[in-house]
């Protein structure tokens, strides 16, 4: 729409919920001459920082058996090499590593305990990501018998108790309650892009995961096109939410090519949701894109509990980071 286009500005900066010190980061980059890159790593690293909502960064979401691991990925949207890491273990600075696998390897994704020795090469040290919160939460959830958990199918029952488990002869295969296995609060991935003046794209993710996930779990954050996408022909998104059902769909690589068709960010972002509610209609999820002109837009899906999204947006016409609200559909 015309209206659309006519608000758009560059350079933009957009992120996923109101990590506002991530996004004020991610524009001072930026001003000072930095490029979309260094605006993406450095944005998503303060959250690292900052630990944002418990669900970045080090000291949230213990896996079952306790420890903190992170996922990330960094992608150059000009070149369209991506840099990422998964199930990274003492390491805090995940995206900072991210973007060294695109600038010291012909790889795309390392994960644990390699991901860690390549860190630590490449000059990262080794750091506790325990701290007493997540050893608390470790230690409640072992209180309620382990509950929630990622099992299905096994016994002793997941549902009453915490294993070990085995697996039952008969599977059965029924609808997952995806809803009720997350509050909404727990499991917030910062995801960013950033569109320059030139119209270049990247984009990035940074996560500890899904609380209480199976050791060695993976989720969409570090993965090309699900965690998020970068074109500097088309635009850039990044989703947030349940990654287990969101990787499934590609949802950010899907988004940006409905942009390639001319598709209104909004919209684009609008139709990834709906694509995933048709087979998953309690997913908790969320999605922000832009395109190379700074136009830009948020899509997320109504469940109880979740009925709006915030997220922010830099842009020369807001003056400062802001954050902005959608309704979910």
């Amino acid at each position: 729409p015309a209206g659309a286009a006519s608000a758009a500005a560059l350079p933009v900066v957009i992120n996923t919920w109101a990590f506002r010190t991530a996004a004020e980061t991610a524009w001072r980059v930026l001003e000072s001459g930095g490029s979309e890159l260094d605006a993406v790593e450095r944005g998503c690293g303060q959250c690292e920082i900052d630990q944002c909502d418990g669900s970045v960064g080090y000291g949230g979401s213990p896996d079952e058996s306790g420890e903190t691991t992170l996922d990330a990925m960094i992608m150059d949207g000009n070149t369209m090499e991506v840099g990422a890491v998964a199930d990274l273990r003492r390491v805090k600075n995940a995206i900072g590593v991210a973007r060294k696998v695109i600038e010291y390897t012909k790889h795309t994704l390392l994960v644990g305990e390699s991901a860690s020795l390549f860190a630590v090469r490449m000059g990262f040290p080794y750091e506790d990501l325990t701290t007493q919160k997540s050893l608390s939460l470790y230690s409640e959830w072992l209180n309620q018998s382990c509950q929630p958990n990622y099992w299905k199918n096994v016994v002793p029952d997941s549902s009453k108790s915490c294993g070990p488990y085995k697996r039952r002869e008969e599977v059965t295969y029924k609808e997952e309650q995806t809803s009720s296995q997350r509050s909404v609060h727990n499991h917030d991935t910062i995801g960013m892009v950033v569109i320059g003046v030139s119209g270049t794209v990247a984009s990035g993710t940074s996560t500890n995961g899904a609380i209480h996930k199976l050791a060695g779990r993976v989720g969409d954050s570090p993965i090309a096109g699900a965690g998020s996408y970068a074109d500097s022909t088309a635009g850039g998104a990044a989703a947030t939410g349940d990654g287990d059902i969101m990787m499934r769909f590609l949802p950010s690589y899907q988004a940006v090519e409905y942009m390639r068709m001319g598709t209104d960010p909004t919209v684009a972002c609008q139709k990834v949701i709906s694509r995933i509610q048709k087979y998953a209609p309690k997913f908790f999820g969320a999605i922000i894109c832009a395109n190379t002109t700074g136009s830009y837009g948020a899509a997320c899906n109504k469940i109880p509990g979740f009925t709006q999204f915030h997220f922010m947006v830099s842009s020369p016409l807001l003056g400062r980071p802001t954050e902005q609200v959608v309704d979910c559909i």
